[in-house]
């Protein structure tokens, strides 16, 4: 049986922020609250950006001011908040419960620019700024490289360039980043050679993956990018948060019960009992009726 540690990262911020019925952040704390007793220690939670482009996440800083009185004993949980500007850093920073900043570093210029309106320069700085405050503050920090499989820009792309992100990145400290599938388009054949194509420069990097899917194809997406030596996947519990990109309503976050799911088949433990994984995935369901009645459920990873 394989020995191999998994890091599964549950990403309700991801699943919540493009529904245009906003969830009452009494509701998020709950849930939120329920994933952290059922096992779940590292959540994508909250993110720092303008209310106005994501209203959704208005209250962040409200969500983790009454989760941090739930947290359960012993060690505090991963609870990452996203961030695309400087404004967005302090607030992360300010805001207690908060232990890993997240940032979507785009290869896509095009995708860089309408996401966050950035030169790569720019980006590149921001990093920089990143990795230095996170470390002053104590703070962790993943990086996750957006359209890393690809664009539908018809802009450059090669492993080469992902390569050359994983190597600066780790030049001035970044030891977490997560290869994000933007579009949803990737093949297994195509997270499988990617991942393997990358993992010598990544070393000393814990790398991940950030995928979207159809729900038939995850499974095969996750054993690709396992049997290729990742050990750190993000998902959303019942694939929660669509892709808009994709250009089909059917593509969204990989399903964590299909993460666990195919991890367990290889006998994987991941930390998540068949009964804490039904009990949350029926949490879900509940937001999923109530909220999510609009199809553009949209990651910004």
């Amino acid at each position: 049986m394989p020995n191999d540690k998994v890091k599964i990262i549950e990403c309700p911020r991801d699943a919540w922020q493009g529904l245009t019925e906003i969830i009452p952040t009494e509701a998020k704390v709950e849930y939120l609250t329920g994933l952290l007793k059922l096992g779940f220690r590292h959540i994508d939670a909250v993110s720092f950006v303008s209310p106005k482009h994501v209203p959704q996440m208005a209250d962040s800083e409200d969500v983790m001011r009454r989760l941090t009185h739930v947290f359960p004993p012993g060690e505090p949980p991963e609870i990452i908040g996203i961030v695309v500007n400087a404004q967005g850093l302090d607030r992360a920073l300010s805001t207690p419960g908060v232990t890993t900043i997240g940032y979507p570093y785009s290869i896509s210029a095009y995708f860089r620019r309408a996401n966050a309106n950035m030169s790569r320069d720019e980006s590149r700085a921001l990093v920089e700024k990143l990795q230095k405050e996170t470390s002053t503050a104590g703070r962790g920090l993943v990086v996750y490289i957006s359209m890393a499989f690809g664009n539908p820009y018809e802009e450059p792309w090669g492993a080469e360039i992902v390569e050359d992100a994983l190597v600066w990145l780790k030049s001035i400290g970044v030891r977490t980043v997560s290869l994000a599938d933007t579009v949803g388009t990737a093949t297994p054949d195509a997270v499988a050679e990617l991942f393997s194509g990358v993992r010598a420069a990544a070393d000393g990097i814990e790398l991940g993956v950030h995928l979207h899917s159809r729900p038939e194809g995850a499974a095969e997406k996750v054993l690709a990018a396992y049997e290729a030596g990742c050990r750190r996947f993000d998902g959303a519990l019942t694939g929660l948060g669509g892709c808009p990109f994709a250009g089909d309503a059917l593509i969204g976050n990989i399903p964590t019960e299909a993460v666990i799911a195919t991890l367990a088949a290889r006998g994987v433990a991941t930390g998540i009992d068949t009964r804490s994984l039904a009990i949350a995935c029926a949490m879900t369901g509940k937001i999923r009726e109530t909220y999510a009645h609009a199809p553009d459920e949209s990651p910004s990873n």
